[in-house]
């Protein structure tokens, strides 16, 4: 296993990250009850050197309920019945998740709305006051 690159100024080395293999669940046939193909990788966010505070933080909030009371980030993998394969599939599992909080989330911009938007809504109101008018009793004619 060689280091995890995420982009070019932030790479995960070799001895941060920890796998072990486990018998599979998933596809195998006869196999699957003899061979260890799924992977389960181990890395801990918080004691990881290089990491931005900020997007770190991001992650961590992100990702909650994937990261267990020691900080570890733990991550299973058994789509295929080759190890090798499900190693490459959980890496590039972090590596996505770790770039989808990269960037924090734009501002909002405070807008009005629109005087064709304000239209829109009174008149979907007035059909919608008219609709419900017409299923009362019908009036007397006198």
């Amino acid at each position: 296993m060689s280091d995890l690159v995420v982009t070019r100024r932030f790479t995960i080395p070799e001895s941060g990250l920890s796998w072990s293999a486990s018998r599979s669940s998933g596809p195998g046939g006869q196999n699957v009850n003899k061979v260890n193909s799924k992977v389960t990788l181990r890395w801990t966010p918080v004691t990881q050197p290089g990491f931005d505070d900020g997007w770190r933080a991001r992650f961590e909030t992100r990702f909650a309920t994937r990261i267990n009371r020691e900080g570890e980030l733990v991550l299973h993998s058994e789509k295929t019945r080759d190890q090798i394969r499900n190693l490459a599939d959980v890496r590039l599992r972090l590596v996505e998740m770790l770039l989808e909080c990269r960037v924090p989330p734009k501002k909002r911009k405070v807008t009005r709305p629109t005087l064709g938007s304000k239209k829109r809504r009174v008149e979907g109101k007035r059909r919608l006051s008219q609709k419900k008018q017409m299923r009362g009793r019908p009036g007397r004619d006198d």
